[in-house]
């Protein structure tokens, strides 16, 4: 499939999601976001999706309503979507998709198509945040550059597909390979604009839980979520799970690309990770890499009335793999905490709802706090952390309430 024979964006598209729109536009936004953000965000409806907020349009980037997470698996059609190319293939120029797996330091190179990919492997499931980079980014201060996400750059799903492993088995990777890298099939509009390119180290590419995946919560992937094929990697945050994948290489030598060298990094050491990336660090930034130890209220929403009688105080929690080991409600602004009832526990990549009853109130108002903390003992930032691309914002979430 080449680049030249897809759609330059997804034009009619996005003209006819937008005769969709839910009839009520409104939508809860934190005040947090800069000003101006909030003016041009609103509610529109994607093919194949139910209303997501709108950032941006072209590329397509679109968040959950915070009101998506009261579930610890997020349905397709909630998922939210994010694009850094705006000339993405059409869903039926996928029908001829395959994706090509070799490399120089691979001993062969083969080409699969979805069939074969889901007939001549073994098959197997993880659940799995697949949360953006930038989550939370709107939310810095001082504000910074990039697309301003409040809480919704995230889902969590049932992923299935074949171990990446086990496909680059079938090319013979070579003792010397130190990276894998991948392409997909959008592509960037200018040709001045740099590919969207992306690798992983070699000891994360073989980790049991990256696969490449043809299905999500038990369906095809949709559309705008990678279909037909995607790179999912547990742990580690969404830059890294390359939609449409065309390309696999295993290579001896890093990937010179733009969207490893110059973005998607922090300062060094700023946070911790489980699996360092040495082929990409330098002295003064590291790559981002896994995600950190965080929570959400879902609800209630902030700035509602909620019964003096009580109500339930419900979200999610997650991390890079460690698991969570507890969560903590505070209603008082973080003075006080109490411990949460932990829902069923789906795998350590995947969202652990919880919930706690907070029993009769006096009328008044409530800060409603969430603080998890994970089975390594890191416990959510008190601080922010502040970086200049605005990752990695886990400092507890402020819902304030009023009980009458």
């Amino acid at each position: 499939m080449k680049r030249r024979d897809m759609l330059a964006g997804l034009g009619g598209s996005v003209v006819a999601a937008r005769a969709a729109h839910a009839a009520d536009q409104s939508v809860w936004l934190s005040p947090q976001l800069p000003e101006g953000t909030r003016d041009v965000i609103r509610l529109e409806t994607l093919p194949g999706k139910q209303p997501l907020i709108r950032l941006a349009d072209r590329p397509p980037n679109y968040e959950a309503p915070i009101s998506a997470f009261r579930t610890p698996v997020t349905p397709n059609e909630q998922f939210f979507v994010r694009y850094h190319l705006a000339s993405i293939p059409a869903i039926d120029a996928l029908g001829t998709w395959s994706l090509t797996v070799g490399g120089e330091a691979a001993e062969r190179q083969i080409t699969l198509r979805l069939e074969e990919l889901q007939s001549g492997f073994e098959q197997v499931e993880v659940a799995a945040v697949c949360q953006c980079s930038g989550n939370r980014r709107g939310l810095s201060s001082p504000h910074v550059a990039g697309v301003e996400w409040g809480y919704g750059a995230m889902g969590c799903a049932t992923w299935r597909g074949p171990r990446l492993r086990d496909v680059l088995a079938k090319v013979g990777a070579k003792a010397d390979a130190i990276e894998v890298w991948f392409d997909g099939a959008d592509g960037p509009v200018l040709a001045t604009t740099p590919d969207f390119h992306k690798s992983l180290p070699i000891h994360k590419a073989m980790a049991d839980e990256v696969i490449i995946a043809t299905t999500m919560n038990g369906g095809k992937l949709p559309h705008l979520n990678g279909y037909p094929a995607r790179v999912v990697v547990p742990g580690w945050t969404a830059t890294y799970w390359m939609k449409h994948v065309t390309s696999i290489q295993v290579s001896r030598k890093p990937l010179d690309s733009f969207w490893m060298q110059k973005a998607y990094r922090v300062p060094a050491g700023m946070f911790a990770v489980d699996r360092p990336f040495p082929t990409q660090d330098n002295a003064t930034t590291w790559p981002i890499t896994d995600i950190v130890v965080n929570s959400l209220v879902a609800d209630p929403i902030d700035g509602t009335r909620q019964p003096v009688d009580g109500f339930t105080v419900q979200g999610v929690a997650w991390d890079r793999g460690h698991g969570i080991r507890q969560v903590e409600v505070s209603l008082d602004g973080g003075e006080t905490w109490k411990p949460a009832d932990l829902g069923k526990d789906l795998g350590p990549f995947a969202f652990r709802a919880f919930t706690l009853r907070t029993g009769k109130l006096a009328p008044g108002k409530y800060a409603i706090a969430s603080r998890a903390t994970n089975n390594a003992g890191e416990t959510q930032a008190a601080k922010l952390k502040f970086n200049p691309a605005g990752y990695h914002n886990n400092v507890p979430q402020q819902v304030a309430v009023t009980a009458a």
